[in-house]
């Protein structure tokens, strides 16, 4: 599975449960940055970064893929230096009831 892939999927994948509330921007920092909206319980998702964002998520791509797929666990992650985030960490916490496996 590729970053296309998993990136292409999000809209389809987002738990509208989760996401009840949620107005937020997810900036992902890899090798071609996106930028992740959601907004009125859905996803839009477009290349290219924006300035102000609520967390930026930033990855080396395989660390990325592996994290999204579930193979890699977001706080082993962070723990090993693998990602690195700015902004809300609290609701970076959050990212994996949006995005379920």
């Amino acid at each position: 599975m590729t970053l296309d892939d998993i990136f292409g999927a999000m809209p389809s994948k987002l738990n509208a449960d989760a996401a009840a509330g949620v107005d937020a921007v997810i900036q992902f920092n890899c090798s071609t940055p996106r930028t992740v909206t959601i907004k009125n319980g859905e996803c839009t998702v477009v290349e290219g970064s924006v300035d102000e964002y609520t967390v930026a998520v930033t990855m080396e791509d395989e660390d990325l893929v592996a994290m999204l797929t579930g193979e890699l666990d977001g706080m082993t992650a962070f723990m090993t230096g693998k990602i690195q985030l700015d902004g809300d960490m609290m609701f970076a916490q959050q990212l994996g009831a949006l995005f379920p496996q």
